[in-house]
């Protein structure tokens, strides 16, 4: 009897000393994280990658674009090599994208739904490693939407707001790509670029409908946004993209993101995405310091959507950013300065 109680002396000991080890791993740890965690939030379960040196619980979480993009496409040139070693960055499998798990009818997506879960995320994390966990929301294309909605909910744990290149105003791009494709094609072609390409954009807006929505015709202008990003980079008027996250297809079941995605977009359409949202009105409502990122030659959300941001948030304390290589995602055709510039965001606001 005596020799049990030893032994299991003994095991309890050894134990305490692992758990005392790995407790304290994880905390040393911090600096370099390399975690995923997992949000649960109304029938979905959602994947958020968190990467980086969270020693003083600073958290950027990025919304990806799409709908139906994935958050690891982020994790690449110097938000990896650069804004990770001064803070973690949380990238976000939101709701039917990526690899999310759960049910996506349509009553399981809506944009009110997404921004709730991804105020269950900060909730998550703060759970994990603290109430004293600060936030920086960052929002590119569609999650400039996505991250926009969240505020108006709950902005009260968030230090900051970064917003790229981001759709708050969904329901304006639709007009804009006329004006804008008008003007930018008329330059293109004076300055001898693509003119087969910049012919066809201006006869493709010359006939489009004019004087309201169009579901086929808003689909055809923004497939020629993403054409025109490509035209730009081979004729030099931005830099080439610089996106080293091919990788991360493989943490992806290819098949099921483009199911999910496409499922995503397809019911966020059905329910007016593209022809009624806009939440310029409410821009004052958001008062958290914020920081407005946009390329030049955004063909995709394009340079007006920037001024109007900066114009109507609420923040006594933004900064509007434009860059003057880039087009939809400066994150990749100039990489060191978007790293530049989020940082010390980050650093004067934390």
């Amino acid at each position: 009897m005596q020799k049990i109680i030893n032994t299991n002396s003994k095991l309890l000991f050894l134990i305490v000393i692992l758990w005392t080890v790995f407790s304290c791993s994880k905390n040393d740890n911090l600096n370099n994280l390399d975690e995923t965690i997992f949000v649960r939030h109304k029938d979905a379960d959602m994947p958020a990658y968190i990467h980086g040196n969270a020693s003083e619980k600073v958290f950027l979480i990025i919304l990806h674009g799409g709908p139906g993009g994935t958050g690891l496409t982020y994790r690449a040139n110097t938000i990896k090599s650069d804004i990770e070693k001064e803070c973690a960055v949380v990238y976000f499998d939101q709701r039917g994208s990526g690899m999310s798990q759960g049910s996506y009818s349509e009553n399981g997506i809506s944009v009110d739904i997404m921004a709730e879960d991804v105020l269950a995320l900060v909730k998550v994390i703060k759970h994990k490693y603290g109430d004293d966990s600060r936030f920086f929301l960052m929002g590119h294309s569609w999650g400039g939407t996505l991250g926009t909605s969240a505020l108006l909910k709950d902005q009260s744990d968030f230090s900051g707001w970064i917003e790229v290149g981001g759709a708050h105003n969904t329901q304006g791009l639709y007009f804009e790509y006329i004006a804008n494709f008008k003007r930018v094609a008329s330059e293109q072609i004076e300055a001898g670029n693509s003119i087969d390409f910049w012919q066809g954009v201006l006869d493709l807006v010359n006939n489009v409908n004019q004087t309201q929505y169009n579901e086929d015709d808003s689909s055809k202008m923004n497939n020629k946004g993403h054409q025109a990003e490509e035209k730009f980079e081979n004729d030099n008027v931005i830099n080439k993209w610089k996106n080293d996250s091919s990788r991360t297809i493989f943490k992806y079941n290819i098949l099921t993101t483009l199911w999910t995605g496409n499922k995503t977009q397809s019911i966020l359409g059905d329910q007016g995405l593209w022809e009624d949202l806009n939440y310029t009105g409410r821009l004052p409502e958001i008062t958290v310091p914020s920081l407005i990122l946009w390329g030049k030659h955004d063909a995709i959300v394009p340079p007006k959507f920037a001024q109007e941001a900066f114009d109507n948030l609420g923040s006594s304390n933004k900064e509007l950013v434009i860059f003057e290589r880039s087009g939809h995602s400066p994150m990749f055709n100039e990489g060191p300065l978007f790293a530049e510039k989020v940082i010390q965001f980050i650093n004067e606001n934390k």
